[in-house]
């Protein structure tokens, strides 16, 4: 058995592996990797499907490793509080669920094949990004059963095309040419509704003996169990939860009392009216499916609306509100864009994938005398002469997250006060991943490297260090937002963490 009738478009399957479905098989097995959420989630439908197809039982296996680069308790602290939604939500389903913690490098080496050597086939999430696809193709090579990759990332599938769009504009255009053969194709709310089938009476044997099952519940409740684990204990969880149940609470908060305000409510650095929803998506506790859904029920929104011409303009081809047309377009143009580029060019966090009008206006500036330099410690520790970016950088280092229009000052002052573009690069991604709960995404690439030109044009008047590459001042951005607020809460010499 090599195909099943599925609802999923084929464009979002992959087949990893040349090794076959086992019909004998004792379960389906979903790695879940990079959308850990049992709602709107592609890849556990299609393993769902399998399982009933089958008429074999169905395990979701959701691991976490301690020796990923920047793993912190931080970082672990969310994905962990999502695993614990996950149990709570599985443990009323026939669906077992394996929840595993390594307590120390390699430790959960030989897991997924041992998981994976009785199943029927495997099928795990499609992820451009960090060291997932590098992990998903070292797995394919291991594996004695089919392995499936399925993309749950965006409303345009990630194989919808092989072209990097190396500008907004077009990939705007593009989506607005082709999303109307995209937009029935949503995943199901409730995957696991109405597929009731067998459910697992044990594991294979020697399993739990040597891979026991975490108990997230008392993690995700306790941070101070992450003090025995080897990660950066350096870098505290963040005061806002991660995980399914939070994600669901902020998209509602977003939608009921922030949406409407989001055109002209995004600079407030008091009552923010940003969406706040991209640590959910980037590890997977959201879906953008529903984050659109909810957008468009709120607007009271059908596919009849849209203006059909590909005008590549930001606004009024949905026909929907101003804030929710500027709304989407950051979640579909701007996010995917991200993605676009990430899942055809290995190279889209390396110095050298900058657009070449770029590489070469900053090469030429390499040696431009600058006023200020600063080291990477320097800059961690919000130790420029420059209060206001020094603020961005505590509410980063407190937050795992930056004011919108502030994040682009942080970036554009370190490429402005290193000692060439390469160093200033390495430091903005250094301090994003570590610290940024939405970090290590093909969303927060594109925001770091729009900063050196991608995604962007060549600007005028030429500039000292910056060349051509658009420039930012922290006086101008005083004068677009209420900076005395915002340093009245993260400026002075208070402590980076509350």
């Amino acid at each position: 058995m090599s195909e099943i009738e599925s609802n999923i478009p084929s464009l979002r399957v992959a087949t990893c592996n040349q090794a076959a479905v086992q019909p004998a098989g004792d379960y389906v097995l979903y790695w879940m990797i990079a959308s850990r959420r049992v709602n709107w989630n592609f890849g556990l439908q299609r393993a769902t499907e399998w399982a009933r197809e089958l008429g074999k039982p169905l395990v979701v296996f959701e691991a976490l490793r301690c020796g990923y680069p920047w793993a912190s308790d931080r970082l672990h602290a969310f994905v962990i509080q999502g695993m614990a939604d996950n149990a709570r939500r599985l443990q009323q389903t026939p669906v077992r669920y394996f929840p595993y913690l390594e307590r120390r490098p390699g430790e959960g080496k030989g897991l997924l094949e041992a998981l994976a050597e009785p199943a029927s086939v495997v099928v795990t999430d499609d992820f451009p990004c960090f060291f997932l696809p590098r992990m998903v193709a070292a797995a394919a090579e291991q594996l004695s059963v089919r392995l499936e990759r399925v993309d749950s990332n965006g409303l345009m599938p990630l194989r919808a095309t092989d072209r990097v769009f190396l500008r907004a504009v077009d990939f705007r255009r593009y989506v607005q040419k082709t999303l109307g053969q995209h937009l029935d194709d949503f995943p199901s709310e409730n995957p696991l509704l109405g597929a009731e089938g067998p459910a697992l009476d044990r594991w294979p044997e020697g399993l739990l003996q040597r891979w026991p099952i975490a108990d997230v519940e008392t993690l995700a409740s306790d941070p101070k169990a992450l003090s025995e684990l080897p990660i950066d204990h350096s870098v505290p969880p963040v005061s806002y939860r991660g995980g399914r149940e939070a994600a669901e609470r902020a998209l509602r908060l977003f939608v009921d009392r922030r949406l409407g305000r989001y055109t002209d409510g995004r600079l407030d650095v008091r009552d923010r009216a940003t969406s706040e929803l991209s640590p959910y998506l980037h590890f997977g506790h959201l879906s953008a499916h529903e984050i659109f859904d909810a957008v468009a029920s709120f607007e009271d929104w059908n596919v009849s609306r849209v203006f059909h011409k590909a005008t590549a303009s930001r606004s009024g081809w949905w026909g929907m509100s101003d804030p929710a047309e500027a709304f989407l377009d950051q979640l579909l143009t701007w996010r995917e864009l991200g993605f676009n580029m990430s899942s055809l060019r290995d190279d889209y966090e390396r110095y050298e994938s900058l657009p070449p009008w770029a590489l070469a206006t900053l090469e030429d500036h390499v040696g431009d005398p600058r006023s200020y330099t600063y080291s990477l410690d320097e800059f961690e520790s919000a130790a420029t002469h420059d209060e206001l970016w020094n603020a961005a950088q505590r509410e980063l280092v407190r937050d795992g997250r930056i004011h919108n229009y502030l994040r682009m000052l942080w970036a554009k002052k370190i490429l402005e006060w290193s000692e060439a573009p390469r160093e200033a690069l390495a430091v903005m991604i250094e301090l994003n991943n570590k610290y940024a709960v939405d970090g290590r995404n093909p969303n927060s690439y594109s925001g770091i490297f729009w900063c050196l030109g991608r995604y962007d044009r060549a600007w005028g008047p030429e500039r000292p260090i910056f060349g051509k590459v658009r420039f930012m001042s922290s006086d101008s951005t005083r004068r677009k937002l209420d900076a005395k607020a915002y340093l009245a809460e993260f400026g002075g010499q208070q402590s980076m963490f509350r």
